[in-house]
């Protein structure tokens, strides 16, 4: 499965609104993140270990299925489980059960996956139980599937899972569309067959030789029980019921500026393990610390939403955040020169005891094109040497330098390292720079100045705008100013159109925006879940540039069926080259991630494709108070 990383993204930690929602502006007074009281004595008056991050965007809402966010989906992924999940200290990535009992039983051909789920789970107790334990059973796991591909929850991640092609999966949600009727719920789906109470059979279509990567995603495929969707109707989003350590504390939760999750009490018996490679000394430091102590390790966490990168460096200067950590709230890139000059720990900070950790993320900034878009879409040369030229316009260096304050390293591809697929020897077009064939194309195909006032006309002699979306931030500004820097000196005139974050993703998802720059991060280890954002079914959805070329999708299904192997790798070989050509997504960058934590924050691993890992550390409160 290709699970997008909203639609497509994540956040990037420099505050660039990336495919997550951005609401209204905040600054450290606005965020209830401040204590009145010393550290101390605010512990010793709850008497709970707390975990204190930030978000740099707010939340959509708690409902896995219908929200693509990073944010919200974070916070599922620590209230709600699936059957895998990953080893948090292995590199490379490797699945382990979560509600699972053991590893799936997989036929030789890929398409049969049997998998017995562990006894005696609880999801949390609610109102919609009636006062009794709720107990997790195979049911629960088939009905999450049957959510997601329910159209009238319209998820973004229903074409995902239809392309596994479980068997008789996609009949019920056509039945639904074509009669313009309630999804049926209890029509039979021969490719989810409940063995028994607490076993649970896949039945494919096609072989799909990592389907497991389907069965851990916490965040979008968790087990769900179906009394408490119907329960709650359209407030579901704000009912989040799950297995996993932690629920949600609905009094303390303040739309858009703080979350807050509590220990899940009826939490099964679980105790921290992991199999850090030998030779990983600081992920076997850790197992050595953490190994056997009952999960969560922390009572609460706090979120508070901080959009601007001042106060929420502030605050972690000021002891009020526990870290500057993974995915949601790294190192601002405003602050990466200070804390990190000539990528080391600034002395100063060194002294108090934080912690650095710095690695190649699997993600990318991308702008995408959109191809239906009269002006920047369409196939035939004219249009692809647009594109091209708009690329080859595009400074990287400098965006890398100036914006992103060297704290990233120039994209060739659509692949992401840390995944398969990923090659850092290749070199493509996509990470060239060069003002003087960029004018040359566009001369050779007919973008030419006809009235002599500067800017460049359509080939029939039309004007020619772009139109670029953007986000009234301050980051986006430095990005917006770069682009139409570079496309002046191409003759290339641009407009930008400004709106929130939530209101462009909407505009794009339903092919209204001609251009945006986002971010995109891997959710699972296959390089082929970047390359959903060129496949055609995806259009609308991961693939927001509306990309359809029969060569190209006929590329990624043979992707989906071979099991890994030389064969595997000429293809994403061949799929990169046609990103290239047609670039219907410019690539720019892969970020280096740049996460900073308090000496008292114990047992932190920047995840490589999860969200899951507040209840796997700890916090230390002797350091903590005296620091």
């Amino acid at each position: 499965m290709s699970r997008p990383a909203p639609p497509a993204t994540r956040p990037r930690d420099d505050g660039t609104p990336h495919a997550e929602p951005s609401k209204r502006r905040r600054t450290l007074l606005k965020a209830p993140l401040v204590a009145a009281l010393p550290w101390g004595a605010a512990r010793a008056a709850t008497g709970d270990k707390v975990l204190r991050l930030a978000f740099s965007t707010a939340e959509s809402g708690f409902d896995p299925p219908r929200f693509s966010d990073l944010y919200s989906r974070t916070v599922d992924s620590h209230i709600f489980e699936a059957l895998y999940g990953y080893d948090h200290l292995a590199r490379p990535a490797r699945f382990r059960p979560l509600l699972a009992a053991a590893m799936p039983q997989v036929s030789d051909d890929f398409r049969v996956w049997t998998v017995p789920l562990r006894r005696g789970v609880r999801f949390a107790d609610d109102p919609a139980f009636k006062g009794q334990p709720r107990e997790l059973v195979a049911a629960d796991i088939a009905y999450a599937f049957r959510r997601v591909v329910d159209p009238a929850n319209n998820s973004p991640f229903a074409t995902s899972v239809l392309d596994d092609r479980i068997v008789g999966l996609a009949t019920p949600r056509e039945l639904a569309i074509q009669q313009r009727k309630a999804f049926d719920y209890d029509a039979p789906v021969a490719g989810l067959q409940l063995v028994d109470r607490y076993t649970i059979r896949f039945s494919l279509d096609e072989p799909r030789p990592r389907f497991i990567q389907t069965l851990a995603a916490s965040d979008v495929l968790p087990a769900q029980a179906r009394e408490v969707v119907e329960f709650y109707g359209d407030k579901i989003t704000e009912h989040p019921v799950g297995t996993g350590p932690f629920r949600l504390d609905a009094s303390r939760w303040v739309r858009s500026s703080k979350i807050v999750l509590v220990r899940n009490p009826h939490y099964r018996e679980v105790r921290y393990d992991a199999e850090p490679a030998a030779d990983d000394a600081a992920g076997q430091a850790i197992l050595a610390r953490l190994k056997g102590r009952r999960l969560p390790l922390v009572d609460r966490v706090e979120i508070s939403i901080i959009e601007e990168n001042q106060p929420r460096w502030l605050a972690f200067l000021n002891g009020q955040l526990d870290g500057l950590l993974a995915l949601t709230g790294a190192l601002p890139l405003d602050f990466a020169p200070i804390a990190l000059p000539n990528g080391r720990l600034a002395p100063n900070l060194a002294r108090r005891g934080i912690q650095a950790y710095r690695i190649v993320n699997a993600d990318s900034g991308v702008s995408y094109f959109n191809m239906d878009d009269p002006v920047v879409g369409g196939y035939t040369r004219d249009k692809v040497a647009l594109r091209r030229a708009i690329s080859l316009a595009l400074d990287v260096d400098r965006e890398i330098q100036l914006i992103r304050r060297g704290q990233a390293v120039p994209a060739q591809s659509p692949i992401l390292p840390h995944t398969t697929g990923y090659d850092p020897r290749y070199r493509s077009e996509m990470g060239q720079y060069s003002v003087v064939r960029a004018k040359a194309l566009l001369d050779t195909f007919g973008y030419v100045d006809r009235d002599g006032d500067g800017w460049r006309e359509l080939p029939d002699g039309s004007p020619l705008v772009l139109h670029r979306a953007t986000e009234p931030q301050q980051i986006s500004r430095q990005f917006d100013e770069l682009w139409q820097k570079n496309l002046t000196a191409v003759g290339l005139r641009t407009e930008f159109q400004v709106q929130q974050w939530p209101a462009n993703l909407k505009a794009a998802l339903a092919g209204k925006l001609q251009s945006w720059y986002l971010g995109s991060s891997a959710s699972v280890p296959d390089g082929q879940d970047s390359l959903a954002r060129l496949y055609g079914p995806q259009a609308g959805q991961q693939n927001l540039a509306r990309f359809r070329l029969p060569a190209f999708d006929a590329i990624y299904e043979r992707l989906q069926r071979l099991p890994d192997g030389p064969e595997r790798n000429q293809l994403f070989f061949e799929a990169k080259r046609i990103a290239a050509a047609y670039l219907p997504y410019k690539y720019h960058v892969h970020r280096i991630a740049n996460d900073l934590a308090h000496p008292w924050l114990i047992g932190f691993r920047r995840p490589l494709f999860w969200n899951d890992w507040w209840h796997l550390v700890d916090i230390d409160d002797s350091r903590r108070a005296t620091s």
